[in-house]
């Protein structure tokens, strides 16, 4: 099966590439990358004219949710959203039912990935046995199973020591461990970021300090066992100066960051809308600014969604008892590309660094990131001028917690590539 894709930007930051090129697709794989392709017979060609051609965006912070709450997600239903998001990989966290802590669950998520065969989907194992933060998995057999790193996303893993031999097991394995820092000792029963918009609407506040606590423990940690440590939806200005200052010591450490952290900011929980009750919380402008600004000086290496579906039910409760999260698989690209790249504050180079280059090393892919003979055909076409409405219409998630709902804005995924096939295109949606 081949695939010609004709005339498109190839912007790939890894290869320093950024002009416009033509891409052959052989079998799932890109076969060739020129300035000219001759046409061969009997080869569909993708007309890319206009369009930006980038290595497939990669989530790398998702809860699918399945096995156990397909009622707010399933692998199928999260792999659309994915692909509509522009998504050629997503790697999905282990807060399921069962938690993916043992082998078995690992193995469950990769097949049932095939069966959908739509995405990617990479699985994130459990750091502790049903992340409660006592015991640690058997890291080596769930590396063997398939998981490409571990986390207790949802939860801190409290406990230096246990945090320290998990450390010193990835280094061994090569794999990441992705760290949900909050300490709960501070963080307690809060709803929303502690300071004046607290205080004054009476919701119960959670501290800056919970999340740089953490930070700075693991920094401290990792300074000294050189492991792979990736600290997840990084929130507060402490954080990225405590980030900013260890890798200015050569301490081997990356970040992410979230779409909502990136463009809300704290005010919007004044009208007491649940949809805003994520964690870590919004914080203030101050904040926001400072994650900006990390991404620009490259503190921050990464954006992912931290994609975290509910039911319609269960989000729309009072504030207090409403869960944590929003979904946004479907919404990352249109929303940042809007308000960070055309008001020139990243550049489009940036931007697929985040969603692509660098997830992809951050998470180990070796054959991800990059279009380049040999490499699977994953691939994320781009239409710049197209304009958007995000509407709930639309959406291929299950939950309609979506921040989002409603923006407006320039910027769209024309086409999603996986292993060569077209498996979204915004001309048949």
């Amino acid at each position: 099966m081949k695939l010609l894709i004709k005339g498109g930007r190839l912007v790939d930051p890894a290869a320093g590439i950024d002009r416009v090129m033509d891409i052959l697709v052989e079998n799932g794989k890109v076969r060739d990358v020129a300035a000219a392709i001759k046409k061969a017979a009997n080869c569909p060609v993708l007309d890319a004219k206009g369009l930006v051609v980038a290595p497939g965006f990669i989530d790398m912070h998702v809860h699918l949710r399945e096995p156990g709450q397909e009622n707010k997600e399933s692998i199928a239903s999260g792999a659309r959203a994915a692909v509509h998001g522009g998504f050629t990989s997503v790697a999905c966290m282990a807060n399921t039912d069962p938690v993916n802590d043992n082998r078995s669950v690992t193995e469950y998520i990769i097949a049932r990935a095939r069966q959908v065969g739509l995405v990617n989907i990479f699985p994130v194992a459990a750091v502790s046995r049903g992340l409660q933060g006592e015991n640690l998995v058997e890291m080596a057999d769930l590396v063997e199973g398939g998981a490409v790193a571990f986390s207790d996303d949802g939860c801190c893993v409290m406990k230096a020591d246990l945090i320290r031999k998990a450390l010193e097991y990835a280094r061994m394995l090569g794999v990441p461990i992705i760290e949900h820092p909050e300490d709960h000792s501070i963080s307690a029963e809060g709803q929303v970021n502690e300071g004046f918009i607290s205080y004054k609407y009476g919701l119960r506040g959670i501290l800056k300090a919970a999340e740089e606590v953490i930070v700075a423990r693991d920094l401290i940690l990792q300074e000294r066992i050189q492991s792979r440590l990736h600290l997840t939806h990084i929130s507060t200005a402490g954080s990225v100066g405590l980030i900013r200052n260890a890798r200015r010591a050569k301490t081997p450490v990356s970040c992410d960051v979230t779409p909502h952290h990136l463009l809300l900011n704290e005010e919007r929980v004044q009208n007491y809308d649940p949809v805003y009750k994520v964690k870590p919380p919004l914080r203030t402008e101050a904040d926001r600014l400072e994650l900006i600004r990390g991404l620009q000086d490259g503190t921050i290496d990464c954006i992912a969604s931290d994609h975290a579906p509910h039911t319609r039910d269960d989000k729309d409760k009072e504030f207090e008892y409403a869960p944590f999260g929003v979904i946004g698989m479907e919404t990352s690209f249109p929303v940042v590309h809007d308000r960070l790249v055309r008001t020139k504050l990243l550049t489009l180079n940036r931007l697929v660094e985040l969603f692509a280059t660098h997830p992809a090393r951050v998470l180990g892919l070796k054959d991800r990131g990059r279009v380049k003979p040999g490499y699977p055909a994953d691939l994320t076409l781009l239409d710049l001028k197209k304009r958007f409405k995000i509407e709930e219409s639309d959406l291929r998630s299950k939950a309609n917690n979506c921040p989002f709902l409603g923006w407006e804005g320039q910027g769209a995924v024309a086409y999603t590539i996986v292993s060569g096939k077209i498996v979204y295109s915004y001309k048949n949606r």
